[in-house]
């Protein structure tokens, strides 16, 4: 669905191809409460910040969590309805609010059970052939 796609710039018509690179927890690297969703996007790195704050809320709303799979479709939905509204091309880092986040979070999952599941991330070594290694459970 939002790991992968194709949207074109409102402003400019230029085709963009976007593809999630990475989730990484912004505490560790900005000192935000946010984990910080990264996607290439025509091979410039972008980011969309998820607030760490929607987890818990989503966890009150109906006891599930929010997986890194189910992050990258969030933050991938809204990178894309951003580039379709006219997003600022020189921003690296958008921030979500906790409304946003699960408002994303809905349609994805409406989304999701609309195609069958989602989709799995691409977890690999690019160029090398090796692969990470996933649990059995």
């Amino acid at each position: 669905m939002y790991e992968e796609f194709r949207v074109t710039d409102r402003w400019t018509g230029e085709e963009l191809h976007c593809r999630w690179r990475a989730n990484i927890v912004a505490i560790a690297t900005r000192h935000a409460d946010a984990v910080d969703v990264r996607f290439d996007v025509n091979s410039r790195t972008m980011a969309i910040a998820l607030p760490c704050t929607a987890w818990v809320e989503h966890k009150k709303r109906g006891g599930m969590v929010i997986t890194d799979q189910l992050a990258a479709q969030i933050a991938g939905r809204y990178l894309k309805q951003l580039i379709e509204e006219g997003y600022d091309s020189r921003r690296e880092l958008y921030t979500m609010s906790v409304e946003d986040t699960l408002q994303h979070l809905d349609a994805v999952v409406d989304e999701a059970r609309a195609r069958g599941g989602m989709p799995q991330l691409p977890v690999g070594i690019e160029g090398t052939g090796a692969t990470l290694a996933r649990p059995d459970f």
